[in-house]
């Protein structure tokens, strides 16, 4: 009974995404499984609570090593603004928050620089703020 519940918890893990909990609980029920059937352990206390001490052990043991395999990779900076040319859309004062254009989109920036922008003057992207840029002229 232990084998088939810990491969029932196992195939849930597999079939939802749970973040690896339910397939320690898994194992922990097969090994418990696995160690009553040659008659390792008796008595179904016994049972209970090894079956919880495992799947504890088993959670903290090898969790981490399993997020760490198969998480998504870190975001990269390709799509990064930072270093990118952007037209102004208005005049735009030191320190004055405007519309610039980057690569085809229309984007809010501050203007970092020490001169006024002016309507179509190439600028620079020096860093990204949420969704809006620092620009400063070119």
């Amino acid at each position: 009974m232990w084998v088939v519940g810990g491969f029932v918890l196992t195939a849930i893990e597999l079939a939802t995404p749970s973040g690896f909990f339910i397939l320690f609980f898994g194992l922990g029920a097969i090994s418990v499984g696995i160690l009553t059937r040659f008659e390792v352990i008796t008595g179904w206390w016994v049972e209970w609570l090894l079956f919880t001490g495992l799947s504890v052990a088993y959670l903290a043991l090898f969790r981490r090593r399993m997020l760490s395999r198969f998480q998504n990779p870190p975001a990269s900076t390709v799509d990064s603004f930072v270093g990118v040319l952007a037209v102004a859309k208005e005049p735009m004062a030191p320190g004055v928050v405007g519309r610039v254009e980057v690569r085809g989109a229309a984007w809010s920036a501050r203007n970092s620089g020490t001169t006024l922008l002016e309507i179509g003057q190439r600028c620079r992207v020096v860093s990204v703020d949420g969704l809006t840029l620092a620009v400063v002229p070119e």
